[in-house]
């Protein structure tokens, strides 16, 4: 069966066009991932394409955790396609970050805000410190460590560092779980322990420690110690 170019299409079905006309609630994800692609290849238009990719990668969310080299790699897409999905989803993960910045900071549901669209998309595990003011406003993020946790890397003199130099009232540890889950570990109940004991005795307010995970039916995106009672 032949595959229409996308110039052959009616123009309500032209992804373009149904933007301008109808707003981006009418577009579904294939085609928004086609207008960032732009175009195709022979005997694959340019939304068959956008569909191949979601096919293959399952999600929205995997997709957008692909190495810009393995994504360019894929038929049709190539190196300059790969980074304008990049950079879109990059701009979409700044944007989620974006709006709570300037509230308090001191609850769960506004960290996972602030840092769940960006870090479930990672394939390891990133360590990170979230540095606040008097009001529990945005002071700094700071990394911590990268790779799967470990207490050596998450020592709490690594955590306490940039808390000190940009002298936090408070701060919140955040770390996410690349399966998705986020029920904590043994390790990650030693390393906020460890951390409580050492807030306590610089008088550094240490308010949550929140692993960052993937909304499933029946269960947050997130584990708060605070909530659990840990903290």
């Amino acid at each position: 069966m032949r595959s229409f170019t996308i110039h052959e299409l009616p123009d309500e079905e032209k992804p373009r066009e149904k933007l301008l006309r109808r707003g981006i609630d009418s577009l579904t994800d294939a085609e928004m991932l086609a207008i960032l692609l732009r175009t195709g290849v022979p005997g694959c238009n340019v939304i068959e394409l956008a569909r191949k990719l979601l096919n293959h990668y399952g999600t929205l969310a995997q997709l957008s955790r692909c190495p810009i080299p393995e994504l360019s790699s894929f038929k049709g897409v190539g190196l300059a396609k790969a980074l304008h999905l990049a950079a879109a989803f990059g701009l979409g993960t700044r944007l989620a970050a974006e709006q709570v910045i300037s509230e308090p900071l001191n609850r769960p549901e506004a960290i996972y805000a602030l840092l769940g669209t960006e870090m479930r998309l990672l394939d390891r595990e990133s360590l990170r410190v979230v540095l606040l003011d008097t009001r529990y406003r945005l002071i700094a993020i700071r990394e911590i460590s990268k790779g799967t946790l470990n207490e050596s890397l998450a020592h709490p003199r690594e955590i306490f560092k940039p808390a000190i130099s940009h002298s936090a009232c408070a701060f919140v540890l955040a770390h996410n779980h690349p399966s998705g889950d986020p029920a904590p570990s043994e390790t990650d109940l030693r390393l906020t322990r460890r951390v409580a004991e050492c807030a306590r005795m610089l008088q550094i307010q240490f308010l949550d420690h929140i692993i960052l995970g993937s909304p499933q039916e029946g269960r947050a995106g997130y584990f708060s110690f605070k909530e659990a009672g840990i903290l």
